[in-house]
């Protein structure tokens, strides 16, 4: 049966709540649970950029569109004036950048242009027939216009530092010839690594581009934007042929570098004498560090210098304003500049860009660096994980003191280029992720909300937590969260359902989460007691507990998780004869092998979790992760790939145990649940077996798909563990 889905996603509300009288305040109120049509039917922000003179904000967001089953993409945009109010209206907007003079917005969307042709009847185009452009919308108002018509994916860009031009990065296009012959010759032949093109590095003036999409965009586009329905001008003199579209790149583009691979960020130098980008692999797979490396070019082409030689990950890149430094992260779990590969925390560097000297910031904090922004005084701010919050530091050489704000954990932060004002997006289990306004840095405290999104999650009864320390076998400190369902905060003998997190560089704790892959809180409000283990591995404890899992990447965290759940028995928390487990992803992984370690758990949930390693390794798009954590590449350690491996153990499996798996999935094949499958068939476990069809790893594409997911999940809980 279709689910009765509340329409609380697509807009935002401001409204306050209704005035009750003094009779009805003495009456305790008993709020509803929320229900899972509510729970998924979220508006989530997925990126927020402050303007150049920080009096403006634009916020991305991604939210369900159940009626054509898939997610839509939007951009609000926020003044001290109007407050809140869209800025796009089609669906299929993301990755928005300011104009340096605040009066247009970038950002790439894959909308079809006025003169191309929709499907059949009106319906919207195929994914092979889409192009990733670079559009154009100016913040007073009016419909977006196309940087240019070619049918190209914009894979990074970024603005001038004067505004005059942008710098963007496709693949190396062909001409239509060279498409036609390539097709006559290969047919539908994949040529593994073969046929891959790298990416150009090109320039081209905002100006003309913008005249000429004025010159041939059709009257509709006088109106607000996202007026979709307008099939646009059809005459032959104001549109390209389809073959031209496809041929090459704009007249008026220049090419300022070529790379063999593809270039994931841009980043012009404010003197605007230098531009820096960083490459990664055409096909995505993480097979060596040395395709992840900074480059410098002129902005006018010629010689292309290579900056760094590492075995690091290098992301979020930023110059001084004196144009001499780059600042980036490294990531959690993406290895660091001071050595050989290995994933420790993640760690913020200032490097000269002539001498390519780098210096490792806040060294002197064991919080994990992920993100970081420069204020318009130089100063720098890093949000950095430790135990179950991200929070905020001011970075000062190797110290990092934390800036006063509030519980919870903040996940981005950025600052305006003409003063210290920045924006930050934050969150706590109860309370959405919303997007808050500092004007003053160090007092987050003070912070302005601009959105106010999600708000049924204050109208219904919330769950209440607490963080949970235990010891494991050997002796070490583990820390996790204890999620307790509405009014039952510190009762005992309740059924516990552990929710084992992804990453496994990553952490659970004060944030929110509302979707298929966290509903710890849903479990809560269905009267579950949810146990969130940071096992080793975690990120936000140090670089030696994350270090702690290499090379038994199961057994090791395993031994942790166990060690909590008999401490929760032991406490008297939950009840022994009512466990359950379950994860996604890494938490996958855990949970195919914990069941393999006990029967105690009455019932598990897993999804894309590998249950071998050697095929794994060959599968997935994080391999050159995978042979660190496990010693080597398979036939290096060959004895670790199958101790730690789920799947010779499965003889020893009795635990009901409902698998899913994305049918496109390359971070874990789906193959990977199919063997699963198989062997619980060939055993006798009860099982279930859901695969979403050209889904990956994230579940991205068709929001059923993750509401069909969690539904399931939550029935298998309660059919097996729940009595």
């Amino acid at each position: 049966m279709r689910p009765r889905i509340l329409c609380i996603a697509l807009v935002a509300c401001f409204c306050l709540a209704a005035a009750v009288s003094p009779a009805e305040t003495s009456k305790p109120t008993i709020l509803p649970t929320i229900t899972l049509d509510e729970f998924l039917n979220v508006t989530g922000i997925t990126d927020a950029k402050i303007s150049p003179d920080g009096s403006a904000a634009v916020i991305a967001t991604e939210s369900p569109d159940w009626k054509a089953s898939v997610y839509r993409h939007d951009l609000w945009l926020w003044t001290a004036q109007a407050g809140l109010r869209p800025l796009t209206h089609s669906g299929s907007e993301e990755r928005p950048e300011w104009s340096p003079d605040g009066k247009w917005v970038a950002f790439i969307s894959d909308r079809a242009l006025p003169d191309e042709e929709a499907g059949a009847e009106g319906e919207p185009e195929s994914d092979a027939a889409k192009a990733d452009r670079l559009w154009l919308i100016p913040v007073a108002g009016g419909e977006a216009l196309p940087l240019f018509t070619e049918k190209l994916d914009v894979h990074a860009f970024a603005w001038s530092p004067d505004g005059t031009d942008l710098y963007y990065a496709v693949t190396s296009p062909q001409t239509h010839d060279e498409e036609e012959a390539q097709k006559d010759e290969w047919k539908d032949v994949i040529r593994w690594r073969e046929q891959h093109r790298g990416d150009v590095l090109v320039k081209q003036a905002v100006a003309p581009a913008l005249k000429r999409a004025l010159e041939v965009a059709p009257p509709e586009t006088a109106k607000a934007d996202g007026d979709t329905k307008s099939s646009g001008s059809k005459s032959n003199d104001k549109k390209k042929s389809d073959a031209e579209k496809e041929s090459s790149l704009p007249a008026d583009a220049v090419t300022i570098a070529a790379n063999s691979i593809s270039i994931a960020e841009i980043a012009p130098s404010p003197d605007g004498k230098t531009v820096a980008f960083t490459t990664e692999p055409v096909h995505h797979r993480v097979e060596s560090p040395a395709d992840y490396e900074i480059f410098l070019a002129a902005p006018g082409g010629g010689e292309v210098r290579q900056l760094t030689h590492n075995q690091a990950i290098e992301t979020g890149l930023r110059w001084s304003a004196d144009s001499r430094s780059l600042y980036f992260v490294v990531q959690g779990a993406a290895g660091s500049l001071e050595g050989k590969y290995t994933d420790v925390q993640g760690r913020l560097y200032r490097m000269d860009a002539g001498s390519g000297k780098a210096e490792r910031l806040g060294s002197a904090s064991d919080a994990s660096f992920e993100q970081f922004t420069l204020l318009a005084d130089g100063r720098e701010i890093a949000m950095g994980l430790k135990g179950t919050e991200s929070q905020l530091y001011l970075v000062d050489g190797n110290r990092a003191s934390k800036i006063e704000g509030v519980a919870g954990t903040y996940s981005s932060v950025d600052a305006a280029r003409g003063s210290n004002a920045m924006v930050v997006r934050q969150s706590s289990i109860n309370q959405p992720e919303q997007v808050y306004l500092a004007a003053d840095p160090e007092h987050l405290d003070h912070a302005t909300a601009l959105t106010s999104f999600n708000p049924v999650f204050a109208e219904r009864a919330q769950p209440e937590w607490q963080p949970y320390t235990w010891t494991s076998d050997d002796g070490r400190s583990v820390e996790g969260v204890l999620i307790f369902p509405p009014g039952k905060k510190g009762a005992k003998h309740l059924r516990m359902f552990t929710f084992i997190h992804g990453g496994p560089a990553d952490a659970d704790g004060n944030r929110f989460g509302a979707d298929w892959y966290d509903w710890a809180t849903l479990a809560a409000d269905n009267g579950w007691l949810v146990f969130r283990p940071n096992y080793r591995g975690s990120a936000g404890y140090g670089d030696d507990f994350m270090l702690g899992i290499m090379p038994h990447l199961v057994s090791k965290p395993g031994r942790d998780i166990l060690a909590g759940v008999d401490a929760l028995v032991k406490d008297g928390y939950a009840d022994p004869d009512r466990l359950a487990i379950g994860g996604y992803s890494y938490g996958g992984y855990m949970t195919n092998w914990l069941i393999t370690q006990t029967t105690r758990f009455k019932a598990a949930v897993t999804g894309a979790g590998a249950v071998e390693h050697a095929a794994n390794w060959g599968n997935d798009d994080e391999t050159w992760d995978d042979a660190w954590y496990l010693g080597g590449q398979p036939w290096e350690n060959p004895e670790i790939y199958q101790s730690e491996a789920a799947l010779f153990r499965f003889d020893k499996v009795k635990t009901p145990t409902h698998l899913v798996q994305g049918g496109a999935d390359v971070r874990v094949s789906y193959l990977e649940g199919v063997t699963m499958e198989r062997a619980f068939q060939a055993l006798g476990v009860a099982h279930s077996f859901l695969v979403f069809p050209g889904e990956g790893h994230g579940l991205g594409k068709n929001p059923w798909h993750g509401y069909i997911k969690v539904r399931e999940e939550l029935k298998w809980l309660e059919k097996y563990a729940g009595k």
